[in-house]
């Protein structure tokens, strides 16, 4: 899944169950229903059509990352490239190479909400600009996502 030299926190691919099965609510916004292939995650999320198209059937990556910088947060030598890491992203492309550079879609939010369902299950909460995820699978896969921390969520085809 994840390792200690990498700013990753949970990483799958996903296969695309259902779009809008409670109806379209926004012209621009739907909400997808995906079972990932390697951890037996559930995930619903809200995303943009018009930048990131989907359809039913159709598998995709996911990642969550707690910075779009490549070198992990603390590792040695960090202190040093954080103000170079500041500007990961820029619209003239000068900035570094980023794990954005490896995504087509990418948001930030934040996880609000962690919920037991049962003693091996639980679901993570997270909010970007209003859009929303749930991760509903195993804790053991999802030990490093943290209630109340800021994420990037990168998605690619």
């Amino acid at each position: 899944m994840t390792s200690n030299t990498s700013n990753i926190v949970f990483d799958d691919i996903f296969t695309i169950n259902a779009i809008d099965k409670e109806g379209k609510k926004f012209d621009r916004v739907s909400r997808l229903y995906a079972h990932s292939k390697n951890y037996d995650m559930d995930l619903t999320l809200d995303y943009n059509v018009e930048l990131f198209p989907l359809q039913n059937g159709q598998s995709f990556a996911l990642a969550l990352a707690s910075s779009l910088s490549r070198a992990p947060q603390g590792a040695a030598g960090a202190a040093e490239d954080e103000d170079k890491d500041r500007d990961v992203w820029r619209p003239d492309a000068k900035g570094r190479r980023g794990l954005d550079d490896d995504y087509e879609y990418v948001m930030y939010g934040k996880v609000y909400r962690f919920d037991g369902g049962s003693a091996e299950i639980v679901t993570a909460y997270a909010s970007f600009g209003g859009l929303l995820m749930s991760l509903t699978g195993s804790f053991r896969h999802m030990t490093s996502i943290v209630l109340g921390d800021p994420v990037f969520i990168l998605l690619r085809r």
